[in-house]
């Protein structure tokens, strides 16, 4: 290769944060969604915070670093723990889907898991954060009338978690039809969720992951979706792993499928929390 040709090669670029407006407005109400799984919402701090950066007032690294001086400096019996937790985790959340680096693999649910708690208390003990539980959980769900899903056996986490990951590198998504899509992404989903590989904090972790993938494989996200209906996403999750033979209740994945066929497809299909609550 001559001097000019290699002059002329390209170059590898730096991810750096996006100057799209729209890119950002996006980021965030993906965030802020997310939040509503576990029932939280950010404070106006956090949102007129979020605005100053869509408006490309101020940086990822700056509006994460104001909120976390606006905690350091407040009473601790002032704080709202839940906004407090909604502020700091959505803020990680965008940095992450601002890169678009990814790798798939069931470690990488570790690594999202621990860039979006570390430091910051879900309610597990700090040595869980980006590690994988070693006892055994259940969940007493409302829309199971307090009934539980059965989250997989601690021993069996990782064995699982590969399996499944492996099980998904062969799936060739350009040779299937929208509705097989629809079908393999939504075995996938449910079967790693119900995995529940982490202590609290498994569906934001595991929605981020998903987000990521699905950019990773070319797919149109509606980015509204997870805005809107997260908290949905994580009640069709529930009621695609619920099992009750004595009570005539199968598994049924009809709900998320509803919920990817609006995610990706750009159906719109009524997508209602009471239509999943059990008899």
């Amino acid at each position: 290769m001559s001097k000019e040709e290699y002059s002329n090669d390209i170059k590898y670029e730096k991810i750096r944060e996006t100057k799209s407006s729209e890119e950002r407005r996006k980021y965030w109400n993906i965030a802020f969604g997310m939040q509503a799984v576990d029932n939280l919402h950010p404070s106006k701090y956090m949102i007129t915070l979020s605005e100053e950066n869509i408006a490309l007032k101020k940086s990822y690294e700056t509006v994460e670093k104001e909120v976390y001086n606006y905690y350091n400096k407040k009473d601790s019996k002032l704080i709202d723990r839940n906004e407090k937790e909604a502020d700091e985790v959505s803020v990680r959340i965008v940095k992450i889907l601002n890169n678009q680096a990814f790798t798939f693999n069931f470690l990488t649910l570790k690594q999202y898991h621990r860039k979006l708690f570390e430091n910051i208390d879900i309610g597990i003990n700090e040595k869980y954060i980006g590690e994988f539980r070693d006892y055994n959980i259940t969940k007493k769900e409302e829309i199971l009338n307090g009934q539980t899903v059965q989250y997989a056996d601690f021993a069996m986490i990782e064995d699982t978690l590969k399996y499944d990951f492996e099980e998904e590198l062969k799936q060739k998504y350009v040779d299937k039809t929208d509705d097989e899509k629809i079908e393999r992404l939504c075995e996938f989903v449910s079967r790693i969720w119900q995995v529940h590989p982490f202590g609290e904090g498994n569906t934001r972790t595991i929605a981020l992951f998903i987000q990521k993938y699905l950019l990773s494989k070319g797919f149109k996200v509606n980015n509204e979706m997870f805005k809107e209906n997260s908290l949905y996403f994580r009640n069709a999750l529930v009621r695609a792993n619920y099992t009750n033979i004595e009570k005539g209740i199968e598994e049924n994945k009809y709900y998320l499928k509803l919920f990817f066929e609006n995610l990706i497809l750009n159906k719109e299909n009524k997508l209602d929390n009471n239509e999943l609550k059990i008899n």
